[in-house]
């Protein structure tokens, strides 16, 4: 586990591999729009989408990974269109963990993190040395080998998580997106997905993209944060710049504290009230305005 101090990294450049971006891009869900003509660039290292409930963070999540078509516009891998791109090189440079996955029962650790590995094998290969290799570094960096032969319904909340992010990292892409990653975990395996994401990141510069619930979890373990209102963007940039009152009042319909962190100097939310929320699209200030 790595430090709960989160220290400050140069974000990656635009152009590395695995680089999404979303141009005019609307979105529905069932009958709503969610997303409406959204231009949107998303950096390297930590990025994490917040919103109030139903401001379709997580529909843009399942856009940006193919699970969901395009109204209009387009989502875009390393400036091609990706709902184009064939699937199996889509996999090889994305991968995704949705809410709340689930496995045949019996299934162990080690099966389901082979399955990371298919998007790079034939319909009739053998398992590869480089294969075999792979599957062993996914569960030792995220310490799952110990439980490689258990099955995963054995295992706790926080473990059951680490094994699908194992299986995400056997995929072998440069970008992993994840969809609500502490969700139904209690706070101790929260902080232990989180501090894996953290790792992931720093020592193995894997790019990051999650919605997260949690705001002061956001602002924590995130390089980059990216608010959602009324289906657009209202403010993108580096947690301490953009969190803010009228963010949390616009965003959230919140009164909030805003406190610092001792640890990480960073912003430390302590919502008191329910605001009115602003009819105004203005940026707070410090934000990048998208």
């Amino acid at each position: 586990m790595v430090s709960s101090t989160v220290s400050e990294f140069a974000p990656f450049t635009p152009t590395r591999p695995g680089a999404l971006s979303t141009r005019t891009l609307s979105l529905r869900y069932g009958t709503r729009r969610v997303i409406e003509d959204l231009d949107l660039t998303l950096p390297g290292g930590v990025t994490t989408i917040i919103g109030a409930n139903g401001c379709g963070k997580s529909t843009l999540l399942r856009s940006l990974s193919r699970l969901l078509n395009p109204e209009r516009g387009s989502v875009l891998l390393d400036g091609h269109d990706l709902h184009r791109l064939p699937t199996k090189v889509v996999a090889q440079k994305l991968a995704i963990l949705p809410q709340g996955p689930s496995a045949p029962e019996g299934l162990t650790v080690e099966e389901l993190v082979w399955f990371g590995r298919h998007p790079h094998q034939g319909m009739f290969a053998q398992r590869s040395k480089e294969d075999r290799d792979i599957v062993a570094w996914a569960l030792d960096h995220t310490g799952m080998r110990v439980f490689a032969t258990r099955p995963l319904e054995n295992l706790s909340g926080g473990q059951r998580q680490r094994a699908w992010i194992a299986m995400s990292l056997a995929q072998g892409t440069s970008t992993l997106l994840l969809d609500e990653p502490t969700t139904y975990l209690d706070l101790s395996h929260q902080l232990e997905v989180l501090h894996l994401v953290r790792r992931l990141n720093e020592e193995e510069g894997k790019t990051i993209i999650m919605v997260l619930h949690d705001l002061n979890q956001a602002v924590r373990y995130s390089d980059e944060l990216v608010a959602v209102q009324g289906g657009k963007v209202y403010a993108q940039g580096h947690p301490a710049s953009i969190m803010n009152k009228q963010l949390l009042r616009d965003v959230f319909g919140l009164e909030a504290h805003l406190l610092e962190d001792p640890d990480t100097g960073r912003p430390y939310v302590i919502p008191y009230g329910i605001a009115r929320r602003s009819s105004s699209e203005g940026k707070p200030d410090g934000g990048k305005a998208v």
